[in-house]
């Protein structure tokens, strides 16, 4: 127990607190993993056995490292029967276990969003409808919406109210795509992520005396990330809770962001009223950022209505103000983002991988992605194609798929003719038209040609029954051998590897070695079960890929690498530097979110996410100009901007603050520009120039004496040049900025055109 003394009175307060309901408010940066790690190892150091206890998490990276830290503090046999993980990989654990009361086998598969999108879209088409109309990805976003709060397709048909929405957005059969992709998925033996929770909360529904076994099973609940729940997920807590009472949820009512995912922010304003005589206990000392950062989050957050109140603060040094960077378009705005960076980095002798570039939307990727490249700079850009998604990845795990369970409808109709073996498309519409005639799967329908005479040719037939005996032959192999074993006999013999090697163009050899390296992670995985004396069989393996989360399929070698993501991605993560782009009125504040109040909060708690991720600087940067949807755009800066505490800002202040601007330029802090005297300031008359009729000053015109316009500090006159060809210096003159001394590679002068 003498880790106990590691925390302040507050993280201890969390940890020794373990019987009844307990709401502990995580704020940023505040030690929330730690509080949860050590409330679990010390339950299992006063005696509480590992398998008693549940752990819920948002991600596999989380609750790998809260495992990681409690064997540490505790023993590694002592945390080896803890349930913990996911929400969807704990619930998909207990479904395996009770699967057969709603009619599933134990060995069901799980489909991933593209899997779902893909039986829609063959769905949509079996139905003649319009995919223009019926698009798979809406219809997706629906039904997931409709599952999270709990409605099954048969009182989604019932429901007037949603029918009369869906109606109204012009499309009325989407309760006939829902009802027809379950009966789909219930032929395949397949769950999508949805269904983990929807049939968990089924299982408890229909089936009390199970839910009274885990009820009394989890003498103690733990949850993260609580403020991230939806409707779903509320539930099954709720309910498993309700005999020992022992539940702690640890959240940040300012961090609720998801709620386009369903999450809702009512289950956690609300914990005190399911809970009553609950423990509130707030984390409010921020480890991460600086005071400057951590004050103005505040005066951010503080203008919500909507929250749980907190005084979070930092004892960390004060550190920079945040910087406001002005731009007079979207790619000059990239242009000055790429630069500072270079700049910080080269000055500072710093990685690129403590620079992190955030923004409201994926679209806006592609001004900072051409920047960084024109600056050799390295990035990667987080939530991107994953390693799980490229398509020979998902080839061999569709066999895998396919070998645990014959029945999976997307996987058969993804390798039944890859590679190549005769078996078209009009083959699998035929068994597909008698598997739907018969409401059984494509796998039986092809077991029983015999019963269904002419439904293909006798040719076709053989090399049917040819598959058939293939995969027949891997799923008795997968019974018996290691995963590796199995998985490796699957490459080989389906043919994929020798199809992959034909190819030898960069891309050809690309693909197989991505072969390569997810048979390499098989093999890790089978290793480790054996040596931990686990499952280590190909079932094992495939439920661990299928549950994986965007975090999961971060790849090792990304190390010194520039972070562009949407901000909704970077909650959870830290960097030392961040930059927030794009800080424009309708960007961010987005514009269908200025129209209600709860969703202009939500915004707010986005904007105070992105803040908290810094933990030395920000730099906010906006646009005069931005192309959008092909138009040029005039925006203004952000109202979040203008809500900042100015005494936190550094070249931004707001219409409201008549106070001149002091945006950032290319200068290093610990050399600031020489500040022109006041007695100077008076003696240098500057004309009126005309903004709308200017042209570049090439580096080479610019000259003593010569009046000219810098997009950011005015109408300005050249006092002195300094330095040769890329390193030539102006000293420059500034109407309202006094002196600066810019490098005009990079300065972007104008001039009045000659006859303005």
């Amino acid at each position: 127990m003498d880790f106990i003394n590691e925390l302040n009175a507050n993280q201890q307060e969390a940890v020794m607190n373990t019987e009844g309901p307990t709401l502990v408010i995580a704020g940023a940066g505040s030690g929330k993993t730690r509080v949860l790690t050590y409330r679990i190892a010390n339950l299992l150091s006063k005696g509480v056995p590992g398998f008693r206890i549940l752990a819920l998490t948002f991600t596999n990276k989380a609750a790998r490292e809260m495992q990681r830290r409690i064997s540490a503090l505790v023993g590694q046999e002592n945390a080896s029967n803890l349930w913990m993980g996911t929400f969807h990989s704990i619930f998909s654990k207990i479904l395996r276990f009770e699967a057969e009361h709603l009619g599933y086998t134990s060995n069901f598969t799980i489909y991933d969003s593209q899997d779902s999108k893909n039986l829609l879209k063959s769905i949509i088409k079996d139905m003649k409808l319009d995919d223009k109309v019926y698009k798979p990805n809406d219809v997706l976003g629906r039904i997931s919406m409709a599952k999270n709060n709990l409605v099954v397709a048969q009182a989604y048909a019932q429901s007037a109210k949603i029918i009369a929405a869906d109606q109204a957005a012009k499309k009325p059969r989407i309760a006939d795509i829902y009802k027809l992709y379950q009966t789909r998925c219930k032929q395949s033996d397949v769950m999508d992520f949805d269904d983990l929770l929807l049939q968990t909360n089924i299982l408890f529904r229909d089936f009390p005396e199970i839910l009274e076994k885990y009820q009394r099973k989890f003498d103690y609940i733990l949850v993260d990330e609580y403020q991230d729940t939806n409707y779903s997920q509320y539930l099954i807590i709720k309910k498993l809770a309700e005999i020992h009472h022992n539940i702690c949820v640890v959240g940040d009512d300012a961090q609720s962001i998801y709620s386009f995912r369903g999450a809702r922010i009512e289950n956690i304003l609300n914990f005190r009223n399911d809970y009553p005589g609950y423990k509130l206990c707030k984390l409010e000392q921020n480890y991460r950022s600086t005071t400057t950062i951590v004050d103005a989050a505040n005066s951010i957050i503080s203008r919500n209505k909507e929250q749980i109140p907190k005084n979070t603060y930092s004892r960390n040094e004060e550190g920079d103000k945040i910087r406001v960077m002005k731009a007079m378009s979207d790619k000059e705005e990239g242009f000055q983002v790429a630069q500072e960076i270079f700049r910080m980095s080269q000055y500072e002798q710093s990685d690129y991988a403590n620079f992190a570039i955030l923004y409201r939307t994926n679209a806006q990727s592609r001004i900072m992605e051409e920047a960084l490249r024109k600056r050799n700079i390295p990035y990667k850009i987080y939530g991107g194609l994953s390693f799980y998604q490229r398509k020979e990845i998902k080839d061999l795990l569709a066999y895998f798929r396919l070998t645990v369970n014959p029945n999976d409808e997307e996987a058969l109709k993804r390798i039944i003719n890859y590679p190549r073996r005769g078996i078209g498309d009009t083959t699998v519409d035929k068994l597909k038209e008698v598997a739907n005639q018969y409401q059984v799967s494509i796998w039986t329908v092809l077991c029983n040609l015999h019963k269904v005479p002419g439904t293909v040719s006798a040719a076709t037939a053989n090399k049917l029954h040819q598959f058939q005996e293939m995969i027949d032959s891997f799923t008795r192999l997968a019974q018996e051998e290691n995963a590796y074993d199995t998985a490796y006999r699957i490459a080989k013999v389906s043919g994929i590897i020798s199809d992959l090697s034909i190819d030898e163009t960069p891309e050809g050899v690309s693909r197989k070695e991505n072969i390569e390296e997810l048979l390499n992670a098989v093999k890790e995985f089978s290793a480790t079960a054996y040596k931990e004396g686990a499952n280590d069989k190909l079932p094992a393996f495939l439920e661990g890929v299928a549950l994986l989360t965007d975090q999961d399929n971060e790849k090792p070698e990304d190390t010194n690498k520039v972070t562009l993501m949407t901000i909704h991605s970077a909650k959870g993560l830290e960097f030392p530097n961040v930059f927030i782009v794009g800080m424009e009125e309708d960007l961010f504040p987005s514009q269908p979110c200025t129209t209600s109040p709860q969703a202009l909060e939500e915004e707010r708690r986005l904007f105070y996410v992105a803040l908290t991720r810094a933990e030395k600087r920000v730099i906010m940067t906006y646009s005069t100009s931005r192309y959008k949807n092909g138009n040029m755009v005039y925006p203004r800066p952000s109202r979040f901007i203008s809500e900042i505490d100015p005494h936190y800002l550094e070249g931004y202040f707001s219409p409201a603050r008549p106070r001149q601007e002091q945006p950032l330029h290319f200068q290093t802090r610990n050399n600031p520009p020489l500040k022109t005297p006041v007695s100077l300031q008076k003696q240098i008359d500057l004309p009126e120039i005309d903004t709308s009729r200017l042209q570049p000053v090439p580096v080479e015109a610019v000259i003593p004496e010569m009046i000219i316009y810098h997009p950011t500090f005015g109408t300005g006159k050249i006092l002195a040049l300094e330095g040769l060809g890329v390193n030539k210096k102006a000293k420059i003159h500034f109407a309202q900025h006094g002196t600066k001394v810019l490098l005009l590679k990079f300065a972007k002068l104008y001039r009045p055109t000659e006859n303005s």
